[in-house]
């Protein structure tokens, strides 16, 4: 394989005759010339090893040096974060950049190696820049000193919007002031197993809630995807990763296209038409067919039905998973042809796709015309990226733009606005200091960078907020005691444990900080995130009987719940006094966090997913079908935790006088839902009123109710306000017994309230006739 990609690197290095015309530069060179007439150009003076080259991706040179001395190549086969080429040497990839024949780079983390990348390849024949991808999930956060924001789960349980377009943009910024020009993300699977790990990276189990915060993250990441401020968003993964069979990262999805269609599709639908620009294919094989082979999702729906003219990539040597897990191709290079032929146009990653794709045209399994499809795509992305015309960035840009006080500013509003809580005995919180003096702070979250979540990596000590920290500093007349547990909710020590049992029957009040361990820089210890799925939904370790023993100390207890997934707390919801689940807040989560427990914010944040009472309740979210549950369980009860949309205030709020304009309309009408909202408590706040509709007859069985509106609402302390909805015939559209879209005649419940509980909601009806 090496002599064969160092052959097509000496190939490659032959002067390019055409590179000038009568000493006027390339059109390829022109930044005024059409992005169309660039590619074209270009495209014409590259040989067929420079084109199957666009097609492919390496890991970073410093992420190889670092796992090729550490890894085994045994470890490779299994090991979906962390990868180097056995048998290739940094020398080589160093050459093989050179000459052109690399288009991007993943795993790159500093400015630095990013520019000496492109320096390299500056040096290349054609000079067509690299694209530095990263996955910039929740802000820039596996670079150091980035803006760590909220992860999507906590993002989208803020049900804004604008929100989400602010931290994509920002996001950009910071990745362009690190030379970096390609995150993977949004992630837009729609989230129904607790089990899997991935929960914390997506926006939750709505397909219209995850649509409209899809479509935003793309639209702020990408701008007008002209600028050295915007960066190319991927839509990802396509399509079935979260909702397996058993739970896990890259097990089978076998569901019906109604299911596709009116669940998973929407979100990738949504941001592709915002303009989405790349697409990452799903681990899984999708009704029997890898996604990474399935031409009917990459060439049918995609290209065919929504329009897309961006480029697909593959994740992480899935291509080559169908001879070793899905073994529907003999070799790698089968698979290569397969995946090519599908519609597949970028390879993550390594260095065996170039000498057998090559090989695979030469032997006329595939043709140059497909592979130049591909390449225009590409070219297309780094044409209007501008990459050509500015391939670098440089330190004092850099430290200027990242972690700036606008962009930290961000991420505290984000923190303060995910976090929601779940329960209030008493009006313990928001707490009071003059009662509350001496206090303990324990558990395994209640001191760690883990508040950050999943994808980030350690920052600077002075840029995280700890829940302890935030404490001290919101309160530092009281007296906090910590006993710590340590990071490793699998390691815990009894004897610490006992320790801080003890020290709770002396305190007023009791702080636990619980969940789940995400950093991955200790991959093998995490218990929740990237590849770390679960067979249940408990807290990990000693953590339920550290809540328990503290809990029958008699004195009141605080737990903060940090996690990428919904956790069965169940002894919690039933004993403890009161609950916040923080989800993975950011670098700041510990501030919001304590902001929140001494009532310096009011909280407003409502679950983006359900909390089930155990993984037996994984199919509890909350549009369910009315059969799901005709039937009730023995020895126990179908009615999760805390459901959908559930989130409580420090105030009160009164819904009232729901009406609609109309009580019936046309089936390509609208009509306007009104109801208002009072605030009857004594503090201002923020409250989501959420609409969801109810098809009551249908020809094929419909949800008990779908989400289909919502509004951020600001409320002072007494104030009313009517708020306004317009219901229109796209929301109340289905995919019928023939699977075409339409609306049919008849009753629908509109329906408004603070949740998707039925007794918090109103109810109108609307015919359409």
């Amino acid at each position: 394989m090496k002599k064969l990609f160092l052959l097509a690197a000496a190939i490659v290095t032959i002067v390019d005759m055409n590179a000038t015309t009568n000493g006027k530069k390339p059109v390829y060179k022109d930044p005024k010339a059409p992005v169309e007439a660039r590619v074209s150009d270009l495209l014409g003076r590259m040989t067929l090893e420079e084109k199957v080259g666009q097609m492919n991706q390496l890991v970073g040179i410093e992420h190889f040096k670092q796992n090729s001395a550490a890894m085994t190549a045994a470890e490779l086969a299994t090991n979906t974060a962390n990868a180097f080429y056995p048998g290739v040497t940094v020398a080589d990839m160093e050459a093989w950049t050179r000459q052109g024949l690399v288009s991007s780079f993943l795993h790159v983390l500093t400015l630095e190696e990013a520019n000496y990348l492109q320096k390299l390849n500056m040096q290349s024949r054609l000079q067509i820049p690299l694209l530095i991808g990263i996955d910039a999930i929740h802000g820039n956060a596996k670079c150091r000193d980035n803006t760590v924001y909220p992860t999507n789960i906590g993002l989208a349980s803020s049900f804004d919007v604008e929100m989400a377009y602010k931290i994509a943009r920002q996001t950009a910024r910071e990745m362009r002031a690190m030379n970096m020009h390609w995150t993977f993300n949004p992630n837009v699977e729609v989230a129904r197993d607790g089990r899997w790990g991935r929960c914390g990276e997506t926006f939750g189990e709505d397909p219209y809630l995850v649509s409209l915060l899809g479509e935003a993250t793309t639209r702020g990441y990408q701008g007008n995807l002209d600028g050295t401020d915007d960066v190319l968003a991927c839509v990802k993964h396509f399509v079935g990763g979260s909702y397996s069979i058993n739970g896990t990262n890259g097990a089978p999805c076998d569901v019906s296209e109604r299911t596709l269609r009116e669940v998973f599709f929407p979100p990738f639908e949504a941001s592709v038409k915002a303009g989405g620009a790349s697409v990452m294919m799903s681990h899984n094989e999708l009704n029997g067919i890898p996604c990474h082979t399935n031409k009917w999702l990459m060439d049918g729906v995609l290209r065919g039905e929504w329009g897309f003219k961006g480029f697909v990539v593959s994740d992480w040597m899935d291509i080559e998973h169908c001879v070793d897990q899905h073994h529907t191709a003999r070799d790698n290079k089968e698979a290569f042809r397969q995946s090519i032929l599908a519609g597949m146009d970028m390879h993550m990653h390594g260095p065996e796709w170039m000498d057998a794709v090559v090989a695979l045209v030469k032997e006329g399994k595939i043709s140059e015309q497909r592979i130049d499809e591909s390449v225009r795509r590409i070219l297309a992305v780094k044409f209007r990226l501008g990459l050509f015309e500015h391939p670098y960035s440089d330190a004092k840009t850099r430290d200027k733009v990242i972690n700036s006080p606008e962009h930290k500013a961000t991420a505290l509003e984000a923190a303060r606005n995910s976090i929601v809580l779940l329960k209030n005995d008493g009006g313990l919180l928001p707490l009071d200091k003059s009662k509350y003096k001496k206090v303990l702070v324990t558990g395994i979250n209640a001191n760690d960078q883990n508040i950050m979540g999943d994808w980030s990596e350690l920052q600077s000590d002075d840029k995280v907020w700890t829940v302890l920290r935030g404490l001290r500093e919101a309160a530092p007349e009281t007296d906090f005691s910590f006993v710590d547990q340590g990071w490793d909710p699998r390691n815990m020590s009894q004897a610490k444990v006992d320790e801080a049992v003890e020290a709770a029957r002396n305190s007023d009040l009791n702080i636990v900080c619980c969940g789940e361990y995400m950093m991955r820089f200790r991959w093998n210890d995490r218990t929740s995130g990237e590849d770390t799925d679960r067979d249940n939904l408990d807290l990990v370790g000693l953590q339920e009987q550290l809540i328990r023993r503290i809990c029958e100390t008699g004195k009141p207890v605080v737990l903060v719940i940090i996690s990428g997934r919904p956790l069965s707390v169940n002894y919690a919801a039933a004993h403890v006094t009161a609950i916040l689940n923080a989800w993975e807040a950011g670098q700041f989560g510990g501030r919001a966090i304590a902001e929140i427990l001494y009532g310096q914010v009011n909280p407003s944040a409502k679950l983006a997913m359900t909390m089930p009472r155990s993984a037996g309740q994984i199919s509890t979210w909350y549009n369910h079908k009315a059969s799901a549950f005709f039937h009730p369980v023995v020895c126990g009860t179908s009615e999760p935790l805390y459901p959908f949309g559930y989130g409580l205030s420090y105030t009160t709020y009164k819904y009232a006088g729901l009406q609609l304009s109309a009580g019936r309309m046309a089936a390509d009408g609208s009509v306007k839902a009104q109801v208002t909202v009072t605030n009857t408590g004594n503090r201002d706040g923020v409250e989501i009123v959420q609409l969801y509709v109810h098809d009551c007859v249908s020809s094929v069985a419909r949800p008990v109710k779908e989400l289909k509106d919502f509004r951020r609402v600001e409320l002072k302390a007494g104030e009313t306000k009517t708020v306004e909805f317009t219901v229109s015939a796209d929301k109340l559209a289905y995919y019928d017994i023939d699977m075409k879209k339409i609306v049919e005649p008849g009753d629908f419940e509109i329906l408004v309230g603070p949740s998707s509980r039925d007794n918090d909601l109103q109810k109108a009806v609307l015919t359409v006739e």
